[in-house]
């Protein structure tokens, strides 16, 4: 497939500082083929997509571009009719349907995706903290950036402003507190999670022994809660902003902006440092992290080539993948998507131009999107929260 449009994505060239017809190319590391033409003066592009890029999709399953909430009832309201507003977190659950947290609301929705209808599971709308709650729908949550679910279909509910981890039952819909006691700070390892202090945390994940990882990003640290005792310590971080080494055990070593993680059936976990703009592999039972994607400096560049030779800018989301192993990373402040194929150690970009913007459905590399945070991968989709965009989006055809 060939299609003509306006110069958004980046080009290579042997000059790759030059401008063409005064638009500037920020990336030369995407090859795509260059064709000039005469229509005032604006130069256009002509990439030619490989066999497998051609049956790329990305479509709109909740929200309509625009802010906002709609009472949905007890049977939904039908998704792509319906407004989202700024989602963040996004991950598959009980009954194999989407679940998504609003960072702005603090709600958490459910996207049904067989009947396509949208309703809240979580959430009244106004942002607060209570540490106990016995109606999910009456509770007020902060500024929530991710959600979990467990094997037993517990939801936790990761919240930034209220510096705490929560959880929802799933017998009683009980909501209570798993760490974190509502104010900033760094201290209580080595007792009850519950009664520690975290500082805007914004990310949660469980190990392969079901202790629950949690991105304390505030205090620059990776923090475990035990499973069997409910105990929180440090896994690594040291407190200081400083930035991390390469290759190096887990304790005592310092984390630049431990922003998002995921881990793998294999006991691994993938952390994305946000400051430190780089991918770390972190083999918890070893104690070892190691860098494989990202420089540490701030940039678009290594589409095509080795992860650990490219640059991110601000990336705030990680998935693994089972069914292809790779890594779907959320490079958000350069407003993309990124995979990172495990076996090969090659990045490219599955959605977005590298411009900021709410983009139409179709080739997911002409679709603009707005700062990006969450995704997931289920059954060979990819779901990414266009947050700015007030969108979820799937992309299909990447396996």
């Amino acid at each position: 497939m060939r299609f003509r449009t306006k110069l958004k994505r980046p080009v290579s060239s042997e000059n790759c500082n030059r401008k063409i017809k005064g638009v500037h190319m920020i990336n030369p590391t995407r090859r795509l083929f260059l064709k000039q033409v005469a229509l005032t003066g604006t130069a256009f592009y002509v990439p030619r997509l490989s066999i497998a890029q051609q049956n790329w999709q990305v479509q709109t399953v909740a929200g309509t571009g625009v802010a906002g909430y709609e009472f949905e009832g007890r049977d939904g309201l039908i998704a792509t009719e319906t407004p989202v507003n700024n989602p963040y977190g996004v991950v598959v659950g009980p009954g194999d349907s989407l679940y998504f947290c609003e960072v702005d609301t603090g709600r958490t929705r459910k996207l049904n995706l067989t009947t396509n209808r949208l309703t809240t599971i979580a959430g009244n709308g106004e942002k607060g903290f209570s540490s106990e709650s016995r109606n999910p729908l009456q509770t007020s949550f902060n500024a929530p950036h991710e959600i979990r679910w467990d094997e037993q279909g517990n939801l936790y509910i990761v919240e930034r402003d209220s510096h705490s981890v929560r959880r929802i039952a799933a017998r009683t819909g009980l909501v209570t507190t798993l760490a974190g006691n509502g104010e900033p700070g760094d201290s209580g390892d080595g007792r009850p999670a519950v009664l520690a202090q975290l500082n805007r945390p914004h990310s949660i994940a469980f190990d392969s022994d079901g202790n629950l990882l949690i991105c304390d990003i505030g205090n620059h640290r990776l923090r475990i809660v035990d499973r069997e005792s409910g105990f929180i310590r440090t896994l690594s971080g040291t407190g200081e902003r400083t930035q991390t080494p390469d290759n190096a055990p887990l304790e005592g070593t310092p984390l630049l902006g431990p922003r998002s993680i995921d881990t793998d059936p294999d006991g691994n976990a993938y952390l994305v440092l946000r400051e430190g703009n780089a991918i770390y592999q972190i083999d918890i039972k070893g104690n070892r992290l190691q860098r494989i994607a990202g420089t540490g400096e701030q940039g678009y560049t290594g589409d095509g080539g080795p992860a650990i030779d490219c640059t991110f800018n601000g990336p705030k989301g990680i998935a693994y993948s089972r069914q292809d192993h790779s890594l779907y990373i959320v490079d958000t402040e350069n407003h993309v998507i990124r995979r990172l194929a495990l076996s090969t150690g090659i990045i490219d970009t599955v959605l977005g131009n590298g411009e900021r913007g709410n983009g139409s459905d179709g080739n997911p590399l002409n679709c603009e999107t707005d700062r990006p945070h969450g995704v997931c991968v289920h059954e060979g989709i990819v779901y990414v929260t266009d947050s700015e965009s007030h969108r979820v989006r799937a992309i299909s055809g990447l396996m």
